[in-house]
């Protein structure tokens, strides 16, 4: 492929979140491309008033997680200068939802870090790893130093 037109970048709020962002900003700037942000929720508990919760909490407390996640994910957006219509905060297994947003939205490059873990870690699975192995697309990882 000799250019990318749409570039999704998986946001994780974690330490090296801001090396991963720039990465797949330098990539859409260079390519001209299209740049769209995702962050996926898979551990934030929300209160079941049907079932009762496992974890007490504040009845707003998962409310109030899930609009800090939302404010981080504008709030990075903005730095970066993606459009408000190619933000996603989604809730689900996050390679699956990578993957699958990337598809509906025909993204042809997904960047996101990577710990380049071994052993265990690598048995048990990483976001980047799933993601690399279901994308239709180009996946680019970024490699993250550890400590």
């Amino acid at each position: 492929m000799d250019s990318y037109q749409h570039i999704l970048l998986a946001v994780d709020y974690s330490e090296h979140g801001d090396t991963v962002a720039r990465k797949a900003k330098a990539l859409a700037s260079k390519y001209q491309a299209k740049l769209s942000m995702i962050h996926v929720l898979d551990n934030i508990p929300m209160p079941d008033t049907t079932y009762g919760t496992v974890i007490p909490m504040d009845k707003d407390s998962g409310y109030d997680l899930l609009e800090a996640e939302k404010a981080r994910l504008m709030q990075i957006g903005d730095q970066l200068g993606v459009a408000q219509a190619n933000r996603w905060l989604v809730w689900g297994a996050p390679k699956q939802e990578i993957v699958r947003i990337a598809e509906q939205e025909q993204v042809d490059l997904i960047v996101v870090g990577s710990h380049g873990r071994h052993g265990l870690a690598l048995l048990l699975g990483s976001t980047a790893n799933g993601v690399l192995h279901y994308a239709k697309c180009d996946v680019m990882a970024v490699r993250l130093q550890d400590g």
